[in-house]
C-alpha cells in the first residue's frame, strides 16, 4: 500500500499569548516552517478576527500548513499536509514549536490516499 500524502495534525497548548494574537509572527512563523521543511510556497492567505485570534494557511507545492490560533486559551492549532517524500514535516513542527514558546505538544499523524497497486492512475 501506498499513501499519497502525509497529513500532521498538531495540538499546541500553552503557548506564548502575544504571538498567538500578532498576525504578523503567525505569518512568519508559517512561512518559516515551510522553509525548514524545504517546501515550495505558492501562494498565503492569513486573517486576523476581532477580538482575538489569527487563522492562516500556506499553499506548497507538496499541498499546505495552516493554522488556527486562541490566545485567550494559550492554543494553535496546527495541520500540516504534505505529498511525496521531499517536505521535512520534523523540521516544521520543531520551528513552530519553538517559535510560538509551546510548552505542550501533541501530534497525530494520518497517511492520506492510501492506493494499492490495482488502484487506477489517472
Amino acid at each position: 500500500m501506498y499513501a499519497l500524502g502525509r497529513h500532521t495534525l498538531l495540538e499546541l497548548k500553552q503557548c506564548d499569548r502575544e504571538v498567538l494574537e500578532d498576525i504578523g509572527e503567525i505569518r512568519e512563523i508559517l512561512l518559516g516552517a515551510a522553509e525548514r521543511a524545504k517546501a515550495k510556497v505558492v501562494g498565503e492567505s492569513f486573517h486576523q478576527f476581532s477580538p482575538q485570534g489569527v487563522s492562516g494557511v500556506v499553499i506548497i507545492a507538496e499541498s499546505h500548513l495552516s493554522i488556527h490560533t486562541w490566545p485567550e486559551w494559550n492554543y494553535a492549532a496546527v495541520d500540516i499536509f504534505t505529498c511525496g517524500d521531499s517536505a521535512n514535516t520534523e523540521e516544521a513542527i520543531e520551528f513552530m514549536t519553538r517559535s510560538l514558546s509551546c510548552q505542550n505538544l501533541s501530534v497525530l499523524e494520518i497517511s492520506r490516499g492510501i492506493v494499492g497497486s490495482h488502484d487506477a492512475q489517472g
